[in-house]
């Protein structure tokens, strides 16, 4: 196990309906202990497998779920294949109720085959559910997913939206990374991940520090949050998070949500564009669109476009739908050029 010196601070005499507001605020991650320790899936998996998965199944509409399956020499780490040219899982799309059962049948197994079914809808799969399980995330419409399996590691990632992300069956280990950190983790391919995110490529059980020196920094700017059943954590926009899943059944439930205007596209699309028209440009025109966007974006403030008239702004006036709309309709027309 790696040696985290920090752990994440923690926030106690939690309520699933009464979230201090500090949480939503916070710029680095919290641990919410006890956030769902009163939903009934909590109890009941702490009672057993049986009960928890006929729970689960009560609501459960016989749609398929997309689910990773792998050796297990894999030890349930979700990866590439030795030369990145696929992965090191089956994806399969089975029922619920079969990867349950498949679940229940390695539970005491030492060596198990790994079994992961990533990020599945819950209002979609599970109708019902919320009723029942439920936390509140006030002025946000969050997207609510459910994670389930046995023993899994998933490579460090981040994602845009603020997330609560809510242990309620088996033990979890989040280490978690500030954004600047994203050198030192060697992410790999963005358009060819396991998940849809760009993961980092450094075993977190066997780091080879040879090959990935700086990764020794980001340790050393790492946090760790080890959560029970019934505890949940904040993790912040754009934070990189490595995620274990510590027993034979695991279920995680988690609600994302964007701080943005829901007609902002998203910045990858920015990323994937600057690929295209700004990396491979000579050293200096590249220094001199740093500058641009630095001037646009970054360091844009109420002063930026001061000295042009209101009016005449344009698409550099407040970002509303409108101005939205018009920022689309270039993108599409310089990409259909």
């Amino acid at each position: 196990m790696l040696k985290i010196e920090r752990e994440v601070k923690e926030v106690e005499n939690n309520c699933a309906g009464q979230i201090p507001a500090e949480v939503f605020e916070s710029a680095e991650p919290l641990i919410l202990r006890g956030l769902v320790r009163d939903w009934p899936l909590t109890k009941l998996g702490l009672e057993s497998f049986d009960e928890a998965s006929n729970y689960i199944l009560k609501f459960y509409e016989n749609r398929p779920v997309n689910v990773a399956l792998g050796d297990s020499e894999t030890s349930g780490r979700v990866f590439y294949n030795e030369d990145f040219t696929g992965f090191n899982y089956e994806s399969l799309k089975v029922g619920m109720d079969k990867l349950l059962e498949k679940i229940g049948e390695h539970k005491e197994d030492t060596a198990p085959p790994a079994m992961y079914m990533a990020s599945t809808m819950v209002d979609q799969w599970l109708p019902g559910f919320r009723k029942e399980n439920d936390i509140d995330v006030p002025g946000a419409d969050p997207l609510v997913s459910i994670w389930m399996g046995n023993r899994s590691r998933i490579g460090a990632h981040y994602d845009l939206p603020d997330n609560i992300a809510c242990s309620v069956i088996g033990r979890r280990r989040f280490t978690l990374f500030p954004p600047d950190q994203i050198s030192n983790l060697y992410p790999g391919p963005l358009d060819f991940s396991p998940g849809g995110q760009a993961i980092s490529v450094v075993d977190f059980h066997n780091p080879d520090y040879q090959r990935y020196p700086k990764f020794r920094s980001a340790l050393e700017n790492a946090q760790l949050a080890e959560l029970e059943p019934g505890d949940a954590v904040f993790v912040p926009s754009m934070w990189w998070h490595h995620v274990e899943s510590l027993d034979p059944f695991n279920v995680l439930i988690n609600y994302w949500w964007r701080q943005s205007p829901h007609f902002m596209s998203t910045p990858m699309s920015t990323l994937h564009h600057a690929l295209l028209t700004i990396r491979d440009l000579p050293p200096r025109q590249r220094l001199a669109w740093k500058e641009i966007f630095n001037h646009y974006i970054f360091e844009s403030n109420n002063e930026t476009n001061e000295h042009i008239p209101h009016e005449a702004r344009g698409v550099l006036g407040t970002l509303d739908e409108d101005v939205a709309r018009k920022l689309r309709s270039l993108v599409l027309n310089q990409l259909n050029r």
